[in-house]
């Protein structure tokens, strides 16, 4: 189907001006004013912002963790993402244990071919064991497949973490390769010996998991991998930084100029330690990993966002059900499943807080949420931007429309909302993907299986930096 999009505030990371936009053939064919172009459907934009769709690179659907699965599948969470205003996620592909790293990619796409995404999906390789005869050389092939970036963990000792052999090792296929290093970073050992003593002394409530996991673990390990990925020669990306402790290593590096980069979680900016201690077992719904931080940090994320040392804002959409999933804890906070939901409500909350808030202006807010991932994974210019020849991923966003975020309105599987109750002016109106509407007044109207599997480029030579500078080249 043609369509042609009329009289929008089209907002890119580098433009914001008023235009009309006529698609065909899954891509964006021309841009102008007052196009003179038949089309078979037609979607008047006036008053609204025109964005291409965000692109969210850390989501967890159908992950399996401390003896359950987290509750959105590719179906349910890809339509909650569409809601949002995501038209692409890049979900982890986790090896288990003795699996070699081709048969965890089968079975990610197993999971894809299974529960058909609405929108389309990339994958990490997150690697947990390299004792298998040929996982480096099966990790140096991961490219070809267009998986083009490795996660490692250094926490959850006795379970996903890796030695820092492990890590460097990865760090060096990485740099021959020309794929992304991503690190989930915190000290393992002293947090397991934390959590240990806690137990020991009967400390079993939820706020016990972020008082066993303090901001200084975080730091250490953030600066450790910059250190060892630096020595690699590695590009690297911390994933979900959550206080100061983390931002000043990645601001030293990228003073530096080295190839480090960081990323924060929309929950970050929001909730502070003190929901961990909500009566009744709700503090439970709030333990994901990074945990909330004492509240000054959030100031210190919003500010490493606005001045480009943060890159990317995710969401971590690692969604566990508080009843049955999270109460698996109810006796000992190490056994509540480590994950929050979030992958609906990014956009919404960073345009309400951020943008009307004058932390960061729209086209930092694009960037953020759309451009740079699309850079740092390898998908752009065919995503993260409107211009002819790109994916016709957009996403018409009301800035005027209110709304009040709830777990009774929202597309998740998940019993339970981060946010519950806060009010947003902002809201994604219609939200199309290579130019098939997904999502139009409050309804869904495209079927699983919209979506695509996307193979990624190899991270390019040159590098995104802070807003308004210029892209990357990818290859």
């Amino acid at each position: 189907m043609s369509i042609l999009i009329k009289g929008g505030r089209i907002i890119t990371a580098a433009d914001d001006y008023v235009g009309d936009i006529f698609i065909e053939d899954d891509t964006v064919s021309l841009i102008g004013r007052s196009l003179d172009v038949r089309a078979e459907k037609v979607i008047d934009a006036s008053g609204k912002y025109v964005i291409p769709g965000c692109i969210d690179p850390h989501t967890h659907m159908e992950m399996p963790f401390g003896g359950t699965v987290s509750c959105d599948d590719f179906t349910s969470g890809t339509i909650s993402a569409a809601f949002g205003g995501t038209t692409t996620i890049v979900d982890f592909c986790l090896q288990q244990a003795g699996q070699t790293l081709p048969e965890a990619l089968e079975t990610w796409h197993e999971k894809i071919e299974r529960a058909k995404p609405v929108i389309d999906v990339g994958f990490h390789l997150a690697v947990t064991d390299l004792q298998e005869k040929g996982t480096l050389e099966d990790l140096a092939k991961a490219p070809e497949e267009g998986v083009t970036s490795y996660k490692l963990f250094m926490a959850y000792k006795g379970a996903i973490m890796v030695d820092d052999e492990t890590l460097f090792k990865v760090m060096q296929v990485a740099s021959e390769t020309g794929a992304l290093v991503m690190v989930h970073a915190e000290h393992g050992d002293s947090i397991d010996v934390l959590v240990k003593q806690a137990l020991a002394e009967g400390k079993t409530e939820p706020k016990w998991h972020a008082a066993t996991r303090p901001p200084i673990t975080e730091g250490e390990a953030t600066n450790r991998a910059i250190q060892l990925a630096h020595l690699a020669d590695a590009p690297l990306y911390v994933v979900h930084v959550s206080c100061r402790e983390a931002i000043e290593p990645v601001a030293r590096a990228r003073e530096a100029d080295w190839r480090a980069w960081g990323e924060t979680c929309t929950q970050y900016l929001f909730i502070d330690e003190s929901y961990l201690d909500k009566p009744d077992f709700e503090g439970a719904k709030y333990v994901y990993t990074p945990p909330p931080r004492p509240k000054e940090n959030q100031e210190h994320l919003w500010h490493a966002l606005s001045t480009g040392v943060l890159s990317v804002i995710s969401t971590d959409h690692c969604p566990f059900k508080f009843d049955g999933q999270k109460t698996l804890g109810k006796d000992d906070f190490s056994k509540i499943p480590n994950g929050g939901p979030g992958v609906e409500d990014r956009l919404m909350m960073i345009h309400n807080f951020g943008v009307r808030e004058g932390r960061i202006s729209l086209n930092r807010m694009v960037e953020l949420l759309s451009t740079a991932p699309a850079r740092f994974f390898g998908l752009y210019p065919r995503k993260g931007t409107i211009a002819v020849g790109s994916d016709a991923d957009i996403v018409v966003f009301d800035p005027n429309r209110k709304k009040t975020i709830s777990a009774s309105t929202h597309h998740s599987n998940i019993d339970y909302n981060l946010y519950e109750g806060t009010e947003v002016t902002g809201v994604p109106e219609t939200v199309l993907l290579r130019g098939q509407v997904l999502v139009e007044n409050d309804e869904l109207v495209a079927s699983p299986g919209a979506g695509r599997f996307v193979k990624r480029a190899r991270f390019g030579e040159e590098l995104p930096g802070a807003a308004g500078e210029r892209p990357i080249q990818v290859g």
